[in-house]
């Protein structure tokens, strides 16, 4: 299995598509795995001429887990810097000097970092229903703070069906519960660790307020929010495009957060759109 490593992680990651394709590097959100996608979503990037690649971030699927609480900020063992930094050390495995990133949720807020942070790395930039860490936009509707922080469930069953009531808070009216269902099923499987979710909470909550940083960010950026998005609300992404010069701003009526399968082709064209930018 192919691993890239960044001082004491080691980074799990695939690719789909042939080499000498568009890198396009998928950045999954809080808790989530390489195999977080929803079935059919990276076959359809490949059909369309990109080489992709996925990763567990750290203290998530095959990705080292962390050992000790450390002495970050606020008590995060590290940051979004440093998980920004894992993305360059996947791109430096597989030998790409830049690629288009789209990350989604906390992939979001990783590759807005990635973007300030490392700009030669970065040819795209597209956040996916994220927010800028400002405080006073893309704060979470009670119920779906509550689903996002209940204790950790005791036994695969009982952890399917938290993801699966989740799913239908964040979600919006084009919620698949089946596919969510079968996604936590294997995400349990293949790597159940919930005090890793512990340790990026405290990163994301240690990031801060990129809004002044994101003003620097010269990557060609496309933001996609959901209307119906519950956890990271509109206004997150609508600071986002307004923070990043030149950004568009895509808003799907029925998204909530999550990624329906009816709004893939236009995420498709509009990113495809900004790689031809």
């Amino acid at each position: 299995m192919p691993f890239a490593r960044n001082d004491d992680y080691e980074l799990f990651y695939e690719t789909a598509g042939e080499p000498t394709d568009r890198p396009l590097l998928l950045v999954s959100g809080f808790g989530a795995q390489a195999i977080s996608w929803q079935d059919g979503f990276i076959d359809g990037w490949v059909e369309r001429g990109w080489c992709v690649i996925t990763m567990d971030n750290r203290d998530v699927g095959l990705s080292t887990k962390t050992q000790t609480a450390g002495d970050a900020t606020d008590g995060a063992p590290y940051s979004l810097s440093d998980m920004a930094a894992d993305c360059v050390a996947v791109l430096d495995a597989l030998g790409f000097e830049r690629a288009h990133v789209l990350g989604a949720s906390m992939g979001g807020m990783i590759v807005q970092t990635l973007s300030i942070e490392h700009p030669n790395r970065v040819a795209t930039m597209t956040s996916v229903m994220s927010s800028t860490g400002d405080p006073h936009v893309g704060r979470p509707a009670k119920a779906a703070l509550d689903a996002l922080l209940r204790p950790p469930a005791e036994g695969r069953d009982a952890f399917i069906d938290d993801y699966v009531d989740g799913g239908r808070v964040f979600a919006g009216p084009r919620f698949d519960e089946a596919w969510t269902r079968v996604r936590a099923g294997r995400e349990y499987d293949r790597c159940f660790h919930p005090a890793g979710q512990v340790h990026q909470m405290h990163a994301i909550t240690a990031g801060g307020d990129r809004t002044e940083q994101l003003r620097g960010v010269t990557a060609p950026t496309l933001v996609v929010h959901g209307r119906y998005d519950t956890l990271i609300p509109l206004d997150g992404g609508e600071a986002t495009a307004a923070a990043v010069p030149g950004a568009r701003l895509l808003v799907l009526d029925e998204m909530g957060h999550n990624i329906p399968i009816s709004y893939w082709p236009e995420i498709y064209d509009a990113v495809a759109d900004l790689a031809r930018s």
